[in-house]
């Protein structure tokens, strides 16, 4: 018998035609202002016309389809655009189970994709050794060219205070980054958030821009632990705002590798479905 398994992802628009309808989405159905799109086209404009996150995406769910085999029908339903979690939920085996492809749990963003599923899901994997390995090593990889005085800083998508109250988003983005602290050896790291959304409520600090405008060091690495794939919040967010501010300040700028589809780790991370299914 055949099981399932759905692999779950924030989603892309996949042409530049697609912005507005998945802006709109994003939004909850409140469309975005034409200001409001054109920035966001503008964004994707700068990185290359649109993201390369379905691209990677798509190679990560054949990465865990390859590990897992025949035995394991591996799909992808994504939150925000088409084939979305209810598309793939309706094609799926009765015996199915879900996966995240985000490694800390928040009610707010991971408790919607498992609510959405309604099947058995890994919920977290941010203890998942081969991943705090990948992020170790990338760590060490970058700091080898860099200053003696290079603060490193693991950031992740912030989100609004008042949905962070008895989450463990924050409690699990402190345990993963001091493991990986403690695997490539750091003395000198902290945790900063990036991506705040543009809404009335306070989001989550300190964002990595006032980080970067505070530091006293000679070079900044920043390791973002929240996200699995080069995307927007990382080559625009990151790779361009943050590298601007730094360059602004006389700061070199370094960003570790992602993960995209590493073989090591999202075989590990089959290994977590597998079990979960049995």
């Amino acid at each position: 018998m055949t099981t399932g398994v759905v692999v779950m992802a924030y989603g892309t628009p996949a042409t530049p035609d697609d912005i507005e309808a998945y802006y709109t989405r994003i939004r909850r159905g409140r469309p975005p202002s034409p200001e409001q799109v054109d920035e966001l086209r503008s964004r994707y404009v700068t990185i290359g016309g649109i993201s390369p996150l379905r691209q990677i995406t798509e190679a990560q769910r054949a990465r865990i389809a390859e590990a897992l085999g025949d035995d394991f029908e591996v799909t992808l339903g994504y939150k925000h655009t088409s084939p979305f979690i209810e598309d793939a939920v309706a094609a799926a085996p009765s015996d199915t189970v879900g996966v995240v492809l985000a490694p800390h749990y928040s009610k707010a963003s991971v408790g919607e994709y498992v609510e959405r599923l309604g099947r058995p899901t890994i919920e977290s994997w941010h203890d998942l050794p081969e991943w705090l390995d990948f992020h170790a090593e990338a760590v060490r990889r970058e700091l080898a060219n860099l200053p003696a005085r290079t603060h490193v800083v693991f950031t992740a998508h912030s989100l609004p205070e008042r949905v962070l109250v008895g989450d463990p988003y924050e409690a699990e983005l402190a345990t993963s980054a001091t493991e990986i602290a403690r695997r490539a050896q750091l003395d000198d790291w902290s945790i900063a958030w990036q991506s705040a959304g543009r809404t009335p409520d306070p989001w989550r600090g300190p964002d990595i821009g006032e980080v970067i405008a505070e530091l006293d060091a000679d070079a900044v690495l920043v390791c973002p632990q929240g996200f699995t794939a080069d995307h927007l919040e990382v080559l625009y967010d990151l790779d361009i705002v943050a590298r601007e501010l730094a360059d602004q300040r006389g700061i070199a700028f370094a960003r570790t590798q992602m993960l995209n589809d590493d073989a090591t780790v999202l075989s590990a991370l089959a290994e977590r479905v597998r079990s979960l299914s049995t």
